[in-house]
């Protein structure tokens, strides 16, 4: 219980929402979750202010103390760096692992399960929106570009990285969100391979 007690505060504190304010949003007096963090009092979460956390924080709730579930979506982890920085040079996919999510953050996303991969970010290029060891979560199936510009993976002269991608006519404009990394000339669209949409990301608190 003591590791889902500390999983509890670094949701939490990531949401930026306090445990009196959990408390009372599952239908608990204001010390519930403060006596469970603190005193182990519960042993374990009432099952049905479990499944109200879960559901907020878009976990699945054996990681706050449930029976785990067999019917998680496995998102596979590719041994790739996608750079919010230099370019990483990509030789090959390889999966080293795995993610497992809940499949009802999956149908959130509007994302077909077999389509998602996962990659991780290096470098400052896209800070603030992305930062340096942040997990991606890609569609691989959504590979459209408009004039407007989106979250995407994508290959450029053998380097893996991940920007704001837009297409205006038969050029790519690619740009970061930090405004002290350099512009980059737009460039043919049939010298990029676009891997996916960046619909996810996750943050370790560290």
């Amino acid at each position: 219980m003591a590791e889902v007690r500390s999983t509890l505060v670094q949701l939490a504190e990531a949401r930026g929402i306090s445990l009196a304010r959990l408390s009372r949003m599952v239908g608990r007096n204001e010390a519930y979750l403060q006596q469970f963090v603190k005193r182990g009092t519960p042993r374990r979460l009432d099952e049905d202010a479990r499944r109200l956390l879960a559901a907020f924080f878009g976990v699945d709730d054996s990681i706050l103390g449930g029976e785990p579930r067999d019917d998680m979506v496995a998102v596979p982890r590719i041994d790739a760096e996608a750079a919010a920085g230099p370019g990483r040079l990509v030789e090959d996919d390889r999966i080293v692992g795995e993610e497992r999510i809940d499949p009802r953050v999956v149908a959130r996303l509007g994302v077909t399960p077999g389509a998602l991969t996962m990659i991780v970010a290096r470098g400052e290029s896209m800070e603030p929106t992305i930062a340096d060891g942040d997990a991606l979560f890609v569609d691989t199936a959504d590979r459209r570009l408009s004039s407007r510009a989106g979250l995407f993976v994508l290959r450029l002269d053998g380097a893996l990285l991940v920007k704001r991608v837009a297409r205006i006519g038969f050029d790519l404009h690619i740009a970061s969100d930090n405004p002290v990394t350099p512009a980059i000339a737009p460039v043919r669209a049939d010298r990029a391979d676009i891997v996916g949409r960046v619909v996810r990301l996750t943050r370790s608190l560290r």
